[in-house]
């Protein structure tokens, strides 16, 4: 059974990885939040403005009319190649979550299987176990509230306030659960189960919140 995604797990401080310090295996700092954010900015930019905007309605107008058919192939790749990439990183981010959310598990409860993937058959001492407990709590910081709320944070720094884009990131979401499943060779705690619950919940209300943003905004202009 493979343990890919855990592989170097067990020289992981799970306890003091935060929202803006995601450690990885070489010890680079993965992107904060706002980090994700302002690099999703930076990247989304593959148009190129116009340099004389002639009046304020043709701010928004693109030299893309102007390429060949080539350059507009090439760039419509490279969009699509920046949406795969932000695919990527969330599921990138959903691994290390996880990896972080049972490390803790295995830890608070004395599951021997999810304490082996965690680093090994080791002893935890009461410390440990303690602070492992309380991260996993409703509150802590690997419960189903904070950790559903990172990931959906994530994926909404990724896609920005793009309704098809946070689709595909909550597809991608799914996907890294289901890849963790598939790489552990079993189903995943309750809590992380959990967590994906209430990631989903989060996106589910972010789609209705916009639903009625577009029928307030389209009853307000049938007003006037």
């Amino acid at each position: 059974m493979s343990t890919g995604l855990v592989g170097n797990i067990q020289n992981t401080d799970y306890s003091v990885m935060n929202t803006e310090n995601y450690s990885s295996e070489n010890g680079k700092k993965t992107d904060s939040v706002q980090e994700v954010a302002n690099e999703n900015k930076e990247s989304a930019a593959v148009y190129e403005k116009t340099a004389e905007k002639t009046s304020e309605k043709d701010a928004g107008l693109y030299s893309i009319n102007k390429k060949s058919p080539a350059d507009r192939a090439a760039i419509v790749q490279q969009m699509k190649q920046a949406e795969e990439d932000q695919r990527n990183k969330l599921l990138e981010i959903v691994r290390k979550t996880l990896e972080g959310q049972v490390s803790a598990f295995g830890k608070a409860t004395d599951d021997s299987f999810w304490k082996k993937l965690a680093g090994g058959n080791f002893k935890v001492d009461a410390a440990t176990k303690a602070q492992a407990q309380k991260d996993i709590s409703e509150d802590g910081y690997y419960g189903v509230k904070q950790t559903s709320q990172r990931l959906f944070d994530f994926a909404s720094a990724l896609a920005g306030d793009d309704v098809e884009k946070m689709k595909k990131m909550q597809k991608a979401m799914e996907k890294g659960f289901n890849l963790a499943t598939g790489a552990w060779g079993r189903d995943l705690p309750s809590i992380c189960n959990e967590t994906l619950k209430a990631a989903n919940k989060l996106f589910d209300d972010y789609y209705k919140s916009k639903e009625e943003e577009t029928a307030a905004t389209t009853a307000n202009a049938t007003e006037q």
